[in-house]
């Protein structure tokens, strides 16, 4: 599975007074996609990524069209595309669920995020276990086209 879809609902509140989704909420929406990818545990039963130790170090966002809200859910696919000593970097795309009848699927949002395995008691970095690389390999996918 090197992709993984999570289909979101908007909330009322995400709007701004441009009457679309706003870029705070976009992140919000990424964040709970990479929740719903790393709180849970192990195939093997270990602890969630999240339980072990991840903070985010860089968001990068491209915004290509205007997500507006509505009560049908959102798609963001979610992969891994690379993997450092410490590091990891997490692509996303906001889309629609279903491709359109006519036309090119629409895609609003391609994003970003750059996480750190850190060791809270020690408050630093530390490097990614066997087991963590495991995971997230199970979720790589090649890079995009930008």
């Amino acid at each position: 599975m090197p992709r993984s879809e999570q289909l979101l609902s908007l909330r009322w509140g995400d709007m701004d007074a441009y009457r679309h989704v706003n870029n705070v909420e976009v992140l919000r929406l990424l964040e709970e996609a990479r929740v719903r990818a790393f709180g849970v545990p192990g195939p093997d039963g270990s602890a969630p990524m999240l339980a072990t130790g991840m903070v985010v170090a860089r968001h990068e966002v491209d915004y290509l069209l205007p997500l507006d809200y509505r009560t049908e859910p959102v798609a963001v696919d979610l992969w891994v595309e690379r993997v450092g000593g410490a590091s990891f970097q997490v692509r996303y795309e906001v889309r629609e669920p279903e491709p359109p009848a006519v036309g090119e699927a629409r895609t609003y949002v391609r994003a970003s995020t750059t996480c750190v395995s850190y060791d809270f008691a020690t408050g630093r970095p530390r490097r990614l276990t066997d087991a963590e690389r495991t995971r997230l390999a199970a979720l790589a996918d090649a890079p995009t086209a930008p």
